[in-house]
């Protein structure tokens, strides 16, 4: 009987950690499988100085790693805390300043209708200093996997410094690329990916 209750229990909390995942996810109302193609041809990029859009266009593989890194620790920060807190994860453990200014900005989201949302978690509405925060609030539940929560925290100041240059349409040397991509691999070795 007890390996039956293991076996529900395991099931069971991999049901929810899906159900996390999937809500985790920035949605969009774009088709996620529509070709990179019909993206690019929408731009009016042959009206743009060819040099600018080469630039940008090295700036954007730096984006794409970033963008699907911090949503990678989103993902890992939610499904962890699921299965080590419970579903009421958000409410009984993430600071309440946090939580204030992930609502006050996706409530300032829902004013302008006509946008797409980040996302349906309130964990798209958080930046890389939140999620290190609430790692750092909730140390017991990551340990195994992030002895340092400074470690942690030096990662997610690093690659939002490169972060915020290229959301900005700046351009990142070739030193700060490769920081980019160390410290992306190293989150990747330690915590898994």
């Amino acid at each position: 009987m007890s390996g039956q209750l293991d076996l529900y229990s395991f099931v069971y909390r991999g049901v929810l950690a899906e159900e996390s995942l999937r809500r985790s996810i920035p949605s969009s109302d774009n088709d996620p499988n529509e070709p990179e193609e019909d993206v690019r041809r929408r731009m009016p990029l042959e009206s743009i100085d060819d040099g600018l859009v080469l630039a940008a266009r090295k700036m954007a593989w730096i984006y794409v790693a970033i963008a699907a890194f911090e949503n990678s620790v989103r993902v890992f920060v939610g499904e962890r805390l699921l299965e080590k807190v419970g579903e009421d994860w958000w409410d009984s453990v993430v600071s309440n300043e946090i939580r204030t200014q992930a609502e006050k900005r996706k409530k300032d989201e829902e004013q302008i209708r006509w946008h797409g949302a980040r996302g349906t978690s309130p964990l798209s509405y958080v930046q890389l200093g939140d999620l290190a925060s609430i790692i750092q609030n909730n140390h017991i539940a990551f340990k195994e996997l992030i002895p340092s929560v400074e470690w942690a925290r030096e990662i997610f100041r690093s690659l939002e410094r490169s972060r915020n240059v290229i959301m900005h349409s700046g351009q990142l040397k070739m030193g700060d690329v490769e920081r980019v991509a160390m410290n992306i691999r190293d989150w990747l070795r330690q915590v898994g990916g």
